[in-house]
């Protein structure tokens, strides 16, 4: 489904990071949305740990200075217009301008901890389509939010709402070795605590 091993790889680290410190459900579903395609590509995947299965593989759009078919720019200030870079939590749903919505939470300072206060959500959008690829080579673009086909768009949130992780991916050194969720060493050494813990029970 042209997922890279690269941002997969970052996604499982960040995923059992998280759940190290219990921000996450019992649902076990990493979302990935890999900014290293283009807009016209289906880069937005949902995997079910569990069943080692993709639930969904479909469009997705980033902001409006974030690129036109290709992203380059991403930002946590509010007025950029642009997609934000790492590790989301989704969170509750609600019925707003764009129809039925799911509000995010950026969990990496600097880098998208600025989302709900910019009001950057998840909803559906005309301009994420096959037609709109057709007509204008690429996806519309959005004031940050991933926006997802209409089609599909309610049915991706109810799978993924009240706190599962989306990884926005971007081979952006400065972020992938600043991220405190990418920190392997720090990692290990939970889980390792962890089993010891468990094994002198």
């Amino acid at each position: 489904m042209n997922l890279d091993y690269e941002p997969f790889r970052y996604a499982m680290i960040g995923f059992y990071s998280l759940k190290q410190d219990k921000l996450l459900n019992n649902k076990n579903l990493i979302s990935i949305i890999d900014f290293s395609q283009t807009s016209s590509e289906k880069r937005f995947y949902t995997i079910d740990l569990n069943k080692k299965e993709v639930l969904f593989n479909t469009l997705v759009s980033h902001g409006r200075t974030t690129g036109g078919n290709k992203s380059s720019v991403f930002s946590n200030k509010s007025g950029s217009n642009a997609s934000s870079l790492g590790f989301y939590l989704t969170a509750e749903t609600y019925v707003g301008s764009k129809g039925y919505s799911m509000r995010l939470d950026g969990l990496d300072k600097g880098y998208n901890d600025q989302m709900r206060k910019r009001a950057v959500v998840m909803h559906n959008a005309k301009y994420v389509s096959d037609d709109w690829i057709k007509k204008y080579g690429r996806l519309g673009r959005s004031q940050g939010c991933p926006a997802l086909p209409v089609e599909i768009s309610k049915k991706v949130i109810d799978v993924i709402k009240d706190r599962t992780v989306i990884f926005a991916y971007y081979k952006d050194d400065g972020y992938l070795n600043s991220s405190k969720h990418l920190k392997v060493e720090a990692l290990m050494e939970k889980l390792e605590s962890q089993h010891k813990a468990l094994t002198s029970m």
